[in-house]
């Protein structure tokens, strides 16, 4: 009897330790910080933070504070989650994200996104500042991601499914959701921002690819490449949200250039492109507040 007591305890305690109760948790500490109820999740990357800055009725809270959330630890990366709203349209944003190269798993740095599918959040703007390998585009360019290849050798989907969160084989034909793209390229147009379109690589970082790497990258297909993003969009995807990629172009890729690489160059390019980024983020959040309403 004491035996299947243990078991029956042991079966407890692993329930309530699950990815589910944890990003339940998580959820509820969140909601009972606001009396807004977001429609739409933001990823803001390396140097693009400041839009959360603006912000109205704006509710800030560190990651420190959050039950189970993880910590950025990366330079430019403010390690809060903003809660707010964008012209009428309720938006949760964190300034910063986690990655694979700081030491977290795969499913720490998803674990955000579930966390905005279970406060109801139905999509989510994933913003990235790569490296970029197509030669068209030029430094500080904008680019909608419109599909993406996983490099990372790791997927957050991986291991026992929980039905609650999404299927257990979810489709990713259409990743990136063409309609958004489509908003975003629209509005860039109106704004006067020329936005191209491209497929992101995924690595796992923390050091800057090579140009052997970059050759193979452009071979099999990539235009941009960087060290975040697709766990989030495989962990979106999985939730049914709905997902648009921007990627700034910080710098060119190893080998496109005859410079070397680094994070400074990064930061200040994101620096420099706020104006037209947040000017763009702006005009999409009310596109795609209306298409999922």
């Amino acid at each position: 009897m004491n035996g299947k007591r243990e078991h029956i305890a042991v079966i407890a305690k692993s329930k309530a330790n699950s990815e589910f109760s944890r990003a339940e948790r998580a959820t509820k500490f969140i909601l009972a910080k606001t009396k807004l109820r977001p429609e739409i999740a933001l990823v803001l990357g390396s140097g693009l933070g400041a839009f959360a800055d603006e912000f109205g009725r704006a509710v800030k809270i560190p990651y420190a504070k959050i039950p189970n959330f993880p910590r950025s630890t990366a330079i430019g990366h403010a390690g809060q989650l903003v809660l707010g709203a964008v012209d009428g349209v309720a938006v949760a944003a964190m300034q910063g994200r986690v990655h694979l190269y700081e030491g977290y798993s795969v499913k720490d740095v998803a674990f955000p996104i579930r966390v905005f599918a279970r406060m109801g959040v139905k999509a989510v703007i994933l913003t990235n500042a790569a490296g970029g390998i197509n030669r068209e585009y030029s430094q500080g360019c904008l680019v909608v991601v419109r599909d993406h290849i996983n490099l990372q050798g790791v997927n957050p989907l991986a291991g026992p499914n929980d039905e609650r969160f999404g299927p257990r084989f979810p489709d990713m034909t259409r990743a990136y959701d063409r309609a958004f793209s489509e908003f975003t390229v629209e509005e860039g147009k109106r704004l006067g921002i020329a936005i191209q379109e491209g497929v992101y690589a995924a690595l796992a970082g923390p050091s800057y690819e090579t140009p052997a790497e970059i050759r193979y990258l452009r071979t099999i297909g990539a235009d941009l490449v960087g060290m975040s993003t697709v766990p989030e969009v495989l962990a979106a995807r999985h939730s049914g949200l709905r997902v648009l990629g921007i990627s700034c172009v910080t710098n060119m890729a190893a080998g496109i250039l005859d410079q070397p690489l680094n994070h400074e160059e990064v930061l200040a390019t994101g620096e420099r492109v706020k104006a037209q980024f947040i000017a763009l983020l702006r005009a999409v959040i009310s596109r795609i507040a209306e298409a999922i309403r």
